[in-house]
């Protein structure tokens, strides 16, 4: 039998929160993650969740109610975490294979230790690396060579080990679940009364990871607002109190993320970059074992740090290279805030015609702007190189 995938997975979440939590979620009616079965796939068959999306109140929400909508969100987020695991991992029945006698039951196995999940981040980001000798397409902004990323991710395990040996990561790494992608589209709201949380969906993503792992979410309803694309635009006062809101409830009902919250960044970088080079590009990861081989002693870390630090001719360069990973993350946030999109670009069915016009209107802007830079400055950036950073298709 196959090794249990994300049906199973998703249906333990579901029982364990409903059975130890009030915590709204839909229920499961069905579900096989046997894929031999009439379906011929996995498939979990649920009810339709309650209300209607955050994302389409918050806009008309007072300043008062998405306050109130953050706290009532965090008092969930605080029944979830308070649930205790023994360690890291995902969840799935202690004795599989499986069968249909076993599934009213369900119990779950452990996971891993500090040290062995380390093992984990580093040997996921290597398993996602493609073979060396694939020809692969360059790309301006992200390295692209196999060999740069397994030396960087080699380097990586022995910094993360060591840093896992610091009271303060061991203090805040306790197993926790959390929503992986708590955003106002997968928060379902009582449409009489936006504070009133209906239902949480898309849990797909979610393990139990050291309670330090979620030190850098920030909800979108608690995000700063992004500056669209121009920076002389005011902040917005509103997102930055619903910001201030979310840290002041994370403070107050769940101390275990908050704490981890608090810690110098520089202390986590690794652990999140390190398992996710080939997305995200060898160049953030390697800035970030820059940034701790710098401040090791600062941050009061024993001994040396086991990445050496690059020569100054390469910091130089380095130094170059991440800002323009800086600019291409900068523009992907404010085309998602423009577009009103997801991340990976998703957009209602019904709104993709006027998305995909605002869309390649704003690259036309851009592409204008770009050019008439480059008369005044040839050192600007060109237009191969916006194309080259730009992060949707453009036809």
């Amino acid at each position: 039998m196959s090794f249990p995938g994300s049906a199973l997975r998703l249906t333990l979440i579901f029982v364990l929160v409903q059975s130890n939590t009030t915590v709204p979620i839909p229920t499961i009616l069905d579900w096989s993650d046997d894929s031999s079965n009439a379906i011929g796939s996995e498939y979990i068959i649920m009810e339709h969740a309650v209300g209607v999306q955050l994302h389409q109140k918050w806009p008309t929400m007072s300043g008062e109610q998405q306050i109130a909508c953050i706290e009532a969100i965090s008092r969930n987020i605080q029944q979830i975490a308070a649930i205790k695991f023994p360690a890291y991992g995902s969840l799935y029945f202690a004795d599989i294979p499986i069968d249909s006698a076993c599934k009213g039951r369900l119990q779950v196995c452990a996971g891993f230790d500090l040290a062995a999940y380390c093992d984990g981040l580093i040997d996921t980001g290597l398993s996602r690396l493609p073979p060396v000798d694939k020809t692969l397409p360059e790309s301006l902004y992200f390295n692209r060579s196999v060999v740069t990323h397994t030396r960087l991710l080699s380097f990586g395990r022995d910094v993360i080990h060591k840093l896992s040996e610091d009271t303060r990561i061991r203090e805040t790494a306790a197993p926790t679940l959390h929503h992986a992608d708590l955003h106002k589209r997968n928060i379902f709201v009582s449409d009489d009364d936006p504070t009133i949380i209906t239902d949480f969906i898309d849990w797909q993503s979610s393990s139990i990871e050291p309670a330090f792992e979620y030190a850098d979410e920030t909800p979108d309803f608690a995000a700063p607002s992004p500056n669209l694309l121009f920076e002389d635009q005011p902040a917005d006062i509103r997102a930055e109190l619903c910001k201030e809101a979310f840290n002041a409830c994370l403070q107050g009902l769940v101390p275990r993320l908050s704490a981890a919250r608090a810690l110098d960044d520089n202390l986590l970088r690794p652990f999140r970059y390190c398992h996710r080079t080939w997305r995200d590009s060898a160049v953030a990861f390697r800035q970030e074992l820059i940034e701790i081989s710098s401040r090791w002693k600062e941050l009061g870390l024993p001994n040396s740090c086991p990445y050496p630090l690059p020569t100054s001719d390469e910091l130089v360069a380095y130094r170059r290279e991440f800002e323009d990973f800086i600019a291409a993350r900068n523009l992907k946030q404010r085309l998602i805030c423009l577009l009103d999109t997801t991340p990976d670009g998703w957009v209602p069915t019904q709104l993709w015609e006027a998305t995909k016009s605002a869309h390649n209107e704003a690259f036309d802007e851009l592409v204008q702007a770009v050019r008439d830079a480059r008369v005044t400055d040839d050192q600007s950036m060109s237009e191969e190189e916006l194309r080259a950073m730009w992060p949707f298709d453009i036809e």
